[in-house]
């Protein structure tokens, strides 16, 4: 199956969403939230994250998460991440009672396509009750369906709609050959780590596959005339001249995290980092990056 092919499946059965003047999403992407080690790269900005999900929440936003949300490769307990990021997965749970969270897979968290593995996993979490050290069990995101692409409807006539994928499709090695990937990552690279040696399979940390990759979706992007969103990569973009393809970037930056805007009908790039006020107090700042442009065109 070819690479065209790979990224038509994935929005032959996606569920299309409105897009229109009074639509308001934030798309991100590449989280790899962790278990909390060495290996969680998510860890160093979880605050970020944290802050920048109740701005959404409290300005009404849908939150869109284009896969790799969780790091399934490199673990296989997704009890321990939901343990270590119970305030966040408490936050994602209230967008998901409101209708406004829809989750896309990755490469990273393919394994959410499994039904058996959702309903384990994510319909309900243990947290603990004020005082009380014993666990109950609260809804996390009951009757969550995980997609592999969603599509924004745009209601301007003569318009483009905008396809959301999380890109792997695009790069061999980590849509058809996952599992091996998987498997390199769990028991070879996780561990070398440690030591500075970057997973070769990958395309956020190897530039000559993210290039390929980039240039890729970017072909499928113009041949098919549409506006292509992913992530994978982690090189946020977004070309006010050419919204042929856009990126939301990732979540584990070095010091910032970046995401995508879509509000009254237009597009924007922000990221947020660390900043400090006079007063010498620390709060998370959200900065443009490029943007806004028209998306009814």
């Amino acid at each position: 199956m070819s690479v065209h092919s790979r990224l038509d499946k994935s929005f032959e059965e996606a569920p299309r969403l409105p897009l229109n003047y009074r639509s308001k999403y934030v798309l991100v992407s590449d989280c790899h939230r962790g278990t909390g080690t060495t290996n969680d790269n998510f860890l160093k900005n979880q605050n970020l994250y944290y802050g920048a999900l109740q701005y959404y929440y409290r300005l009404g936003y849908t939150y869109i998460e284009l896969g790799d949300g969780d790091e399934l490769w490199e673990n296989k307990n997704m009890g321990q991440i939901i343990s270590i990021h119970s305030d966040i997965f408490c936050l994602l749970s209230h967008f998901h009672r409101q209708g406004r969270l829809f989750m896309l897979h990755g490469n990273h968290d393919m394994i959410k396509k499994n039904s058996h593995f959702l309903q384990k996993n994510y319909s309900q979490y243990p947290r603990i009750c004020g005082n009380n050290p014993h666990l109950e069990k609260s809804p996390l995101f009951p009757g969550l369906k995980i997609y592999s692409g969603i599509i924004l409807e745009n209601a301007v006539p003569d318009s483009r709609d905008l396809y959301l994928t999380h890109g792997h499709q695009a790069d061999v090695c980590n849509s058809v050959f996952w599992r091996v990937s998987r498997f390199l990552v769990r028991h070879l690279w996780k561990p070398l780590e440690h030591f500075g040696v970057l997973d070769p399979t990958s395309a956020a940390k190897n530039y000559t596959r993210k290039q390929k990759t980039e240039r890729r979706l970017y072909q499928y992007a113009q041949q098919e005339n549409r506006i292509l969103i992913t992530g994978h990569t982690h090189r946020p973009s977004l070309s006010e001249d050419d919204l042929s393809y856009c990126n939301c970037g990732s979540c584990v930056h070095p010091s910032c995290i970046t995401c995508l805007e879509i509000e009254h009908m237009r597009i924007r790039l922000v990221k947020w980092r660390l900043a400090v006020k006079p007063d010498m107090s620390l709060y998370a700042a959200r900065e443009l990056i490029s943007g806004p442009a028209a998306v009814g065109k």
